[in-house]
């Protein structure tokens, strides 16, 4: 890591919330002494979390208060249960409540906690509902993903309903892991061990070419905090409300966008075997080297961006 930046990825969930939120403003609802625990893992032999795995509360972020949500993923790999998928939902039903500027999810997960089953997938439906309405509501909701685990499975399909997705070049995201594709369709169709390929088809590199978020950025918390700052069109350390920009309206027009990027993106991705040919496909310029390539030039190289700096 580069001298003087923080890594996101080696982070802890607290550290992260301390360092991108503004000092000392985190206030935290069902704190670890609440000892609010998984009833499963017990009755299973597995050790619990004071948290089960997640930290929820209020902070400011640029002088705006915020809703928070941290998904450790030192514990069971921020998977979700029934108590970690309930205070998720509760801090999205307290932000129609009691309105924020934003909320704000820092995603590492692997997605469903297996240990809880029915109950884990559950409370990911809970999760998904809970976002859109806030986003309904007109709240802006942002997703952060940098964490060594990524974020798979239903948290994947969670990070994609926000408003607004900021990945790290070293952050994953993905309806199934790399291991889970490999056991269903085995290692012919996709080999977990090949860290490059993983990479290439997972990575935030791979996410923001393609058009599946919003900004990229280094593996860096000062460079988080900015991105989302910048999504919320506030300078550090100016109060005031979130511009009505940083929400996106959930609209008949902007779901036939998205259906006609995928449309496309699919088209293209049948001749392609590899994400290098579909960036190729996409009209990404230098494909070939942009698994070399640091954020900065990751993020002038996708099409829209590229064409939005020329017509400066």
């Amino acid at each position: 890591m580069t001298a003087g930046r923080l890594s996101y990825a080696e982070c802890s969930a607290r550290e992260r919330i301390a360092a991108l939120f503004d000092a000392d403003s985190f206030h935290e609802w069902l704190p670890p002494a609440a000892r609010v625990m998984s009833p499963h893992l017990a009755a299973l032999g597995v050790p619990a979390a004071f948290d089960d795995g997640v930290a929820i509360g209020r902070a400011r972020l640029g002088g705006q208060r915020v809703f928070v949500a941290a998904q450790e993923g030192q514990f069971m790999g921020g998977g979700v249960g029934e108590v970690h998928g309930a205070k998720l939902v509760g801090l999205f039903r307290r932000a129609l409540r009691d309105r924020p500027q934003a909320v704000v999810l820092l995603a590492e997960s692997g997605g469903v906690r297996l240990h809880e089953a029915n109950a884990g997938l559950i409370a990911v439906s809970e999760v998904m509902r809970a976002l859109l309405d806030v986003r309904a509501a007109g709240i802006p909701t942002l997703v952060l993903i940098g964490g060594a685990n990524g974020c798979f499975g239903g948290m994947g399909i969670v990070a994609r309903c926000a408003d607004h997705l900021i990945i790290s070049d070293i952050g994953r995201l993905a309806m199934s892991g790399p291991e889970v594709i490999e056991a269903t369709h085995g290692v012919e169709e996709f080999d977990a061990r090949d860290r490059a390929l993983v990479w290439r088809t997972t990575g935030g590199k791979h996410r923001y070419l393609v058009g599946d978020c919003d900004q990229i950025v280094d593996d860096d918390v000062a460079a988080f905090r900015a991105a989302a700052l910048g999504a919320l069109g506030a300078l550090d350390g100016q109060a005031g409300p979130a511009p009505h920009g940083a929400s996106r309206p959930l609209t008949l027009t902007a779901l036939q966008a998205e259906h006609a990027l995928l449309t496309r993106r699919a088209a293209l991705g049948a001749a392609a075997d590899d994400a290098v040919a579909l960036w190729q496909a996409l009209g990404v310029a230098q494909a070939a080297e942009v698994p070399d390539l640091d954020a900065d030039r990751v993020r002038a190289l996708r099409p829209d961006t590229a064409a939005a700096e020329a017509a400066r």
